[in-house]
């Protein structure tokens, strides 16, 4: 059943004095707040591949490339009084070994822990085909560095191709074109976002997009680069046989959970770091990693809306409540707490608000309320196998507080998944 545990249990002789956390983002700030917020009095070390503090991230995609400032506001992730963490900025974990509970850095340093919490996200992902890519011209975002490098970038073109048309996609188009940019936005599928929200909230954004003057082609992907005597990109082949003539791409292909580090721990790895609904790492064979949990984009984690599906849900406030959980389960191992946290996620295109709870994704019906594209209503309720498990609106915030409480209720009272 569901336990939730009372009272910190650190400062004793049987609670952890070493605790680490691996990622310096959104969940592992949050993680190393809540440790100390429980009464954790001990040595935290927080580990980062970036040289930078934590930093937010849905701002890099919207107010980041359309400022002409160097940190925008709302970027900064505001440290809390008496964090009191040993901060390992722009030194990456390579390696971990859980039996005799140490992280190896990049520079050969070993930290010892005694509870390990893994929230180091994830990276871009690269074109499927493997090929290899102009030396100049063709960007991805996913850090702070990526974005400022794009955003000089963009100073000086007028014309931009992005390829993939989810979330992050269409924000950089949009973005994009609020410059006064040329945008061609590229997706293999039927429409933007048709995996993530259905056909009919795809075309909803579909003609946002075009009517913000932004080019979409679906059903269409990229064949070929083409690049210039000094290896510059140069153009593109489209899978119609059409060129499309520019020297600027954006590859927003999605997100691959950032494993390589942990690569030989023995801890299940397949899309992310496999947990149980108490955020705890798994080994192949579904047995509990002593002393090892999981948090945010990294972690996959069985899910009552997909039916204990594993997932692993690169929201902002899935990173968020995850820490939170992932954090005091790490204090509590005796009496973990199920991970119940409702998936939400929002996006904001050319004026519009989307806003989502639960996991549209994993439906199989979707029952259209509201459909108002001049004025900018929406409305989707989404079930499977009758029951909710998403809702997605733009312009009708106010209506996903009903949904939302009617997606709690399984998340609470469903039966444990393993694995």
């Amino acid at each position: 059943m569901n336990g939730t545990g009372t009272g910190p249990e650190t400062g004793t002789a049987t609670g952890p004095r070493e605790l680490v956390i691996v990622g310096a983002s959104l969940a592992g700030l949050r993680a190393a707040e809540t440790l100390r917020c429980e009464g954790f009095t001990g040595t935290l070390t927080i580990v980062g591949d970036e040289p930078h503090l934590p930093y937010d991230r849905p701002p890099l995609s919207k107010q980041v490339l359309t400022s002409r400032n160097d940190q925008p506001p709302g970027t900064e992730l505001p440290l809390p009084d008496r964090l009191d963490a040993r901060w390992r900025l722009g030194l990456p974990a390579v390696g971990l070994d859980p039996h005799a509970r140490t992280v190896t850095l990049a520079d050969g340093d070993r930290l010892a822990y005694d509870g390990l919490l893994i929230a180091t996200g994830a990276a871009a992902r690269g074109l499927p085909t493997g090929e290899v890519m102009p030396s100049e011209g063709v960007f991805t975002l996913r850090s702070w560095d990526d974005t400022l490098a794009l955003r000089d970038r963009l100073n000086s073109r007028r014309r931009l191709v992005v390829i993939g048309a989810g979330f992050l996609g269409g924000e950089i188009a949009a973005a994009a074109r609020a410059r006064g940019l040329d945008v061609t936005l590229i997706e293999a599928g039927g429409q933007p976002l048709e995996r993530a929200v259905g056909a009919v909230a795809g075309a909803y954004v579909a003609a946002l997009h075009r009517e913000a003057g932004i080019e979409l082609l679906t059903g269409t992907t990229v064949t070929e680069f083409h690049t210039d005597a000094e290896g510059r990109l140069s153009g593109l082949t489209l899978s119609d046989g059409s060129r499309l003539d520019t020297d600027t791409v954006v590859l927003a292909l999605g997100a691959v959970p950032a494993t390589g580090w942990l690569a030989g721990s023995g801890i299940a790895l397949d899309n992310g770091v496999h947990c149980d609904r108490y955020l705890r790492a798994l080994h192949p064979d579904g047995s509990v990693v002593p002393a090892v949990v999981a948090a945010g984009d990294i972690a996959r984690v069985p899910h009552p809306l997909a039916g204990g599906e594993p997932l692993a849900l690169g929201h902002w406030t899935n990173a968020v409540e995850q820490a939170a959980t992932a954090a005091r389960n790490l204090l509590r191992p005796q009496r973990p707490e199920w991970f119940t946290g409702v998936p939400s996620f929002w996006s904001d295109l050319h004026g519009a608000k989307i806003r989502s709870v639960g996991l549209p994704s994993a439906a199989d019906e979707a029952e259209v309320v509201e459909y108002d594209l001049p004025g900018r209503r929406l409305e989707i309720g989404y079930r499977r196998a009758g029951r909710l498990v998403g809702a997605l609106t733009i312009g009708r915030t106010s209506r996903l507080a009903a949904y939302r409480l009617e997606l709690q209720e399984p998340l609470e009272t469903a039966p444990e998944y393993a694995s």
